[in-house]
């Protein structure tokens, strides 16, 4: 008998540590697991890729330049990269960089650059600087950001045109009726709403859309890294990009934090063409 537990005991100790531990999943917008070179495939077809980030998770960030490796090898000198975490007035430092008229360390000093810049977003642009691609600064600037969503959008008339210049044109569409916005005011509580916030984050997205339209040429492919937010339920930067230029092939990828990356509930399906299923206990980077 004694024999026998001990062997239970083996038996269950050996499955315990043979389970694996997946770092994440792809699955189709309804919900089908893939595999990262189908989506990758697919991806690498469009126009513009839109890879919806979780911003501390350091899986979502190793995808972003595995991804971004992968496309420059179909599309090579044809792809342009961009990202929310950099604004569009410091787009001449970018510019620079990326032409090597500045050396790292001083479009590192003078940037206005995230917590974890060096460890997630600086690795996307040395790999454009020795790939010599395009690397577009897309945000609005964060303060025109705030004028908003303390004025709303009738504060912008009062910019000069220069810095107009950093935004997109004016007047800036504005559908209050799209899920993610209304869902910002749900979240918000009825004791803390502000009508104006939503209008904030529709100049971020319409500016993030403009970003990429004017840096987009025939036969080019762009990948922008973004906030997931931004792109969920093809809203957001999706919205915008179609009323300026429909037509466009687009595709997003949704990164989502779940129990089990295996297992995707299907509350998430829909949010995206792909989603990237992450580990809840996956450790962050900030």
């Amino acid at each position: 008998m004694k024999n026998r537990n001990l062997l239970v005991l083996f038996a269950t100790l050996l499955m315990a540590f043979t389970v694996d531990k997946p770092a994440y999943q792809f699955f189709s917008s309804d919900g089908k697991p893939l595999k990262y070179t189908e989506m990758m495939q697919a991806a690498a077809s469009a126009d513009v890729i839109l890879f919806g980030e979780l911003h501390n998770n350091p899986v979502c960030h190793w995808l972003q330049l595995e991804l971004t490796r992968d496309i420059f090898e179909v599309a090579e000198t044809n792809l342009v990269l961009g990202a929310e975490m950099f604004e569009t007035d410091n787009q001449l430092l970018m510019s620079e960089l990326m032409a090597g008229k500045i050396r790292m360390k001083d479009f590192e000093n003078e940037a206005k650059l995230w917590p974890n810049y060096k460890t997630d977003y600086k690795p996307l642009l040395a790999f454009a600087v020795e790939k010599e691609l395009n690397f577009v600064a897309t945000n609005v600037p964060r303060r025109y950001a705030a004028m908003v969503n303390m004025k709303g959008f009738e504060t912008l008339d009062s910019l000069s045109p220069a810095a107009r210049a950093f935004l997109a044109p004016l007047p800036v569409p504005y559908d209050s009726g799209l899920k993610s916005y209304k869902d910002m005011q749900t979240l918000m509580g009825p004791e803390h709403t502000n009508p104006n916030l939503p209008k904030a984050q529709a100049l971020k997205d319409a500016t993030m859309a403009w970003s990429i339209l004017q840096n987009l040429k025939p036969g080019q492919r762009f990948i922008h890294f973004n906030g997931t937010y931004h792109s969920d339920d093809f809203e957001g930067i999706v919205w915008y990009l179609n009323q300026w230029r429909p037509g466009l092939k687009i595709v997003t990828i949704s990164s989502v934090s779940v129990p089990d990356p295996e297992v995707l509930p299907d509350t998430l399906q829909g949010k995206a063409t792909f989603i990237l299923a992450l580990p809840e206990r996956m450790t962050t980077s900030q």
